[in-house]
């Protein structure tokens, strides 16, 4: 723990209580650093505070803003302690987020401030917004007085229609310049006032009807409108195949947590993806949600965090961090892709969201669901173990059918040289393209190809910070790693024996797919989807709208075109390696290849037009190859948690990761 400043007293690990008395003298406040202690200061009478309460303290020579976890302690003398410089204009962080941090900073071991930094991002949005300044006509002043030019009649005659306006807004209206209006500002023709902020985001409306449900649907919206209705808490699996209209269903949730004046969270491991779900729920509430997000600007984030903490915000909709948000009123979360992998933090403190989501919902006694088609297999075991409920969607929304699924045996179907499609997937490419419908081509790989070499002496061309390979990006032209990000061009010579021109791209990435489409099909209209070429949330919207309008033949991506998109005119999915994620020693490797493949797989046919997925492999006989032809889900997550359980793996065991790291392989 880093050295506790001068004349500040650290309190003992006190548990924040709501009920602790207002009007605290000495109060015990907890800063967002790396620190597990809070710390004692001396408060006085007149600033009347409370546990939650934003304050500034003094910090060694600076001023920091923390929060007031409780009352101090009785332990040091009052003279040592220094005073509480200020409480800040905020609400206060509620009682159940104080003890999610607790909470969460004891179960990953973690400083507690550490944990609080997350809870408060966004140190701006502790000021108050300021009001915006309008203009109103001053008594007594009329627009038919006397030297009032044509212009300044208008302004006139403009506010007396209405309120008062802003500057620009008031320009427009009256078709002036705004000039005009400064220069009656300083005559005294009109005067300015002081508007609250206008709303950040406008009203989602429950009321509003939703698109007509199947039985299965509608019997499952009944079951979770109950729950929230009811107030229940408890956990709830929304489980269904690809296609079949969890969203929907959920959405039903949403509107009856709405009905109750409570405020929704809903978690999607892309949110910055999420342009179809953002549209879905514009469409069924009249309005779209709050974001979340790390794509989000400053001002938005400011303007988003405040209206969460006042209860202004009602629903948002983010990715992993908004768990740590300050909701006042809290009803209802879901966690939808429940077995996303994005949905882990790995960095700072480490968790993963859905499990925290479960943690966040039961302090604040509010239902969860969890929504998957391939639930982990710890969502599993809790819906077998009957510590969760289960609803079960087993088919296609509006009698769509499911894909066809078959694998491309790659020991007898190879590829011609330096390709990587095989004549049964080209074939069935063409048959797609020619029927006018679209395809998709999936490879977890970003870049143009994997590895590096040169032909003159087999150099591989290597990250200098952290020794993995670079992996060439060709549309921009560098050598990148994926493990660091360090970013370099390929040099001309060969810098181990200087030969000229020798590197040679070994194996595919996306890029290298989407070249040999070109050469193949030179009509197809074709667009590469990773998250180098969709940076943010606009760029994603875009490539889904072409797709949507047809202005696309052919989607070739990586993982996140599985994240549920909804294209009813793509009927064939190209796996170009089912084996790929069955590499390396991961205990969930084949569990994450399942689940993923399955989801890709369910990008195909969602309409009235048949679908069909090939899966290129080396391995047809493996167990989640043969899972995913035989659409037994269930049966291989009865065998993979045999095999872990044999093995004492998670989750019928614990691991735990010990990570030395130093400047110098030969310190650590």
């Amino acid at each position: 723990m880093a050295e506790r400043p001068a004349n500040c007293q650290r309190a003992d690990q006190r548990p924040a209580e709501a009920s602790a008395p207002a009007g605290l003298t000495r109060v015990s406040v907890l800063l967002p650093l790396p620190l597990d202690g809070a710390y004692d200061y001396r408060a006085a009478p007149a600033l009347n505070l409370a546990p939650g309460d934003f304050v500034s303290v003094p910090l060694g020579r600076r001023q920091a803003v923390g929060v007031v976890w409780g009352p101090g302690g009785d332990d040091v003398a009052e003279a040592r302690l220094r005073d509480v410089a200020a409480r800040l204009d905020a609400p206060p962080l509620p009682a159940v987020v104080r003890r999610f941090v607790d909470w969460v900073a004891a179960y990953t071991v973690a400083p507690r401030g550490a944990v609080l930094r997350m809870a408060m991002s966004v140190p701006a949005a502790l000021e108050p917004p300021r009001p915006l300044q309008a203009w109103q006509a001053r008594a007594g002043i009329e627009p038919q007085a006397a030297g009032l030019t044509k212009a300044r009649r208008r302004v006139l005659e403009t506010l007396g229609e209405g309120p008062p306006r802003p500057t620009m807004e008031l320009a427009r209206a009256a078709g002036v310049g705004p000039g005009v209006i400064r220069a009656m500002a300083a005559a005294g023709l009109v005067e300015p006032v002081l508007l609250p902020p206008p709303p950040a985001f406008g009203a989602a409306d429950p009321a509003r009807p939703g698109p007509l449900l199947s039985p299965a649907q509608a019997a499952a919206a009944a079951a979770l409108r109950r729950r929230v209705e009811a107030g229940k808490p408890g956990v709830t699996l929304l489980d269904g195949v690809t296609g079949s209209g969890k969203t929907e269903v959920y959405f039903e949730a949403v509107a009856a947590a709405l009905k109750r004046g409570r405020q929704v969270l809903v978690l999607l491991p892309e949110i910055a993806l999420g342009a179809q779900w953002l549209e879905r729920f514009a469409r069924r509430f009249g309005a779209p949600p709050a974001q979340w997000h790390s794509d989000l600007g400053a001002a938005e984030r400011r303007l988003t965090w405040r209206a969460v903490a006042t209860g202004a915000a009602r629903v948002v909709v983010g990715a992993r961090s908004a768990l740590f948000l300050p909701f006042p009123e809290l009803g209802l979360i879901v966690v939808d892709e429940e077995q996303d992998q994005a949905f882990k933090q790995e960095d700072g403190v480490t968790y993963h969201a859905r499990d925290m989501a479960v943690v966040r919902a039961h302090l604040g006694a509010i239902p969860l669901v969890l929504v998957s088609a391939t639930p982990s297999l710890e969502t599993a075991r809790n819906v077998a173990d009957g510590r969760y409920a289960a609803l079960h969607l087993p088919d296609r929304h509006a009698g769509a059918a499911l894909p066809e699924i078959a694998a491309v045996d790659l020991r007898r179907h190879r590829p011609p040289p330096r390709s990587w499609l095989s004549p049964p997937l080209r074939a069935a490419l063409g048959e797609a393209l020619a029927a006018g419908e679209q395809a998709m081509l999936f490879l977890n790989r970003r870049g143009y190809a994997p590895l590096t070499l040169c032909r003159a002496c087999g150099h591989r061309m290597q990250c200098p910070q952290c020794t993995a390979w670079l992996v060439e990006h060709r549309l921009i032209g560098v050598l990148q790693c994926h493990h660091c990000g360090h970013e370099t061009r390929l040099p001309e010579a060969c810098p181990k024996c200087g030969a000229q021109g020798s590197f040679a791209a070994c194996g595919p990435g996306v890029e290298r797919l989407a070249e040999e489409a070109a050469a193949l099909f030179p009509q197809a209209r074709i667009a590469i989807m990773t998250s180098d070429t969709v940076p943010g949330p606009l760029a994603a919207a875009e490539l889904v709208r072409r797709v949507e309008a047809r202005a696309l033949d052919l989607l070739i991506g990586t993982q996140i075109v599985a994240k549920g998109h909804h294209f009813p005119m793509l009927t064939l999915v190209g796996v170009v390696d089912a084996d790929l994620g069955l590499q390396g020693g991961d205990l969930r490797a084949a569990e994450r290849t399942f689940q993923l493949l399955d989801q890709v797989a369910g990008r195909a046919g969602r309409a009235d037009r048949p679908g069909r997925v090939l899966l290129q492999t080396c391995e047809p006989d493996h167990p989640v190859i043969r899972a995913l032809l035989a659409r037994d889900r269930d049966g291989f997550l009865r065998s993979e948690a045999e095999a872990r359980r044999a093995a004492g793996l998670p989750p019928f065991g614990r691991l735990a990761a010990l990570i030395v790291s130093g400047p110098a392989a030969e310190a650590v």
